[in-house]
């Protein structure tokens, strides 16, 4: 297999500043056939070299690889069912029309939620004006979960696909609640320490602040050099939402490295395929399997799939793969069907949001590397 050109056209990228750098990770077989770092880790307040196991903050990677894993554990442990609908559990859900919202609309993104809400705001003015400590609080995650059971929805549940935030906020609080911990503490002890996993985990903002503790940052990708946080955010989350819930969110909030996201993709293949019992076969596959029930949805449950036109996948995966993007310029793509899998992660916002050249990069860089795998 020729990687040059892979190689290449990242070499490339750095130098035209589509992301300051990044690592990837390219699976054939649940074997690892290319892996690099390339590029800067930072460029401000200096430039440092990217490594292989760099942290980066995944954005909404979170909703496949930790929220989803959680529910896809309570399905299994008969805690809860997909079609269960979400009053179940929260009374005060039901109104404005939400009685009739499942767990598999908010998995599959047809719940009706709006795409987003800047719920942060009213809790940095809620700081401001002397609710002391408010930020990065309990009380603030309180706040945000209350404002998502009193939303209107935008549609009725099942009709349309509205990719959504509050979708996946929402589920990190049903995962809080069922399991009796906190999505940190499910997430840690049932998925990632069992799978061996070192590098990944949420950093729980209010820990940090009580402990008087700091993340390793020689170790993690800065983002952005946030505008209302007045500082180069490295071990902080970057979505504001997240931020102000503290950290640890369902949409948001995960950090890991690509080789820990390559285990983690390897294991749920195996269990795919029967070989890890986990989590059973026919439940993975239909988590993995596109929701047919909204016409023109990409959505699996708590994946995306290839859209026909302009996927960030590229030409060559097969409509049997599933994937997802992080805001910060992560993403991975596992084609079930040819079975392979990449793992791309740039810190593409560091240090603005303002660059969003790896729009184009994406599918451009995911065809080269399988012409190395499948055409040379």
């Amino acid at each position: 297999m020729m990687f040059g050109p892979v190689e290449n056209a990242l070499r490339e990228a750095v130098a035209q500043g589509y992301f300051p750098g990044g690592v990837i990770v390219v699976a054939r077989g649940g074997e690892i056939v290319f892996e690099q770092a390339f590029g800067f880790r930072s460029l401000v307040p200096e430039k440092t070299a990217m490594q292989l196991d760099t942290i980066f903050d995944l954005a909404s990677l979170t909703k496949p690889l930790a929220t989803t894993a959680a529910v896809m554990l309570l399905v299994r442990e008969r805690k809860l069912r997909l079609d269960d609908r979400a009053t179940r559990f929260f009374n005060n859900f039901g109104v404005f029309g939400k009685t009739h919202v499942t767990f598999r609309h908010l998995l599959a993104h047809c719940s009706g939620l709006p795409a987003w809400k800047p719920y942060y705001e009213q809790i940095v003015k809620g700081e401001k004006e002397g609710r002391i400590n408010f930020v990065c609080s309990r009380a603030a995650k309180s706040y945000v979960f209350d404002q998502i059971h009193r939303e209107k929805p935008v549609n009725p549940p099942g009709i349309q696909s509205l990719y959504s935030d509050l979708n996946f906020m929402f589920l990190g609080e049903v995962v809080e609640e069922i399991s009796g911990w906190t999505l940190d503490r499910y997430c840690q002890e049932k998925i990632f320490k069992p799978m061996g996993l070192r590098s990944t985990s949420f950093i729980d903002l209010t820990q940090l602040r009580t402990r008087r503790l700091r993340p390793v940052q020689e170790v993690i990708a800065p983002t952005e050099n946030c505008p209302w946080r007045k500082k180069v955010l490295c071990g902080e989350v970057h979505d504001d939402n997240a931020y102000a819930m503290g950290g640890v969110a369902g949409h948001s909030g995960l950090f890991s490295c690509a080789q820990d996201i390559h285990q983690i993709l390897s294991f749920l293949r195996r269990c795919y395929r029967g070989e890890e019992s986990s989590f059973p076969a026919p439940l993975i596959q239909e988590f993995l399997t596109r929701d047919s029930s909204v016409r023109g949805s990409s959505y699996a449950l708590g994946w995306d799939t290839p859209s026909p036109e302009e996927s960030s996948s590229g030409s060559y995966f097969s409509p049997r793969s599933v994937g997802h993007l992080g805001f910060t310029g992560t993403s991975i793509w596992w084609d079930i069907e040819k079975d392979c899998h990449v793992v791309f992660l740039t810190n593409r916002i560091h240090p603005s949001r303002a660059n969003d050249k790896i729009k184009t990069f994406r599918p451009y860089i995911h065809d080269l590397i399988m012409k190395a795998l499948f055409h040379d």
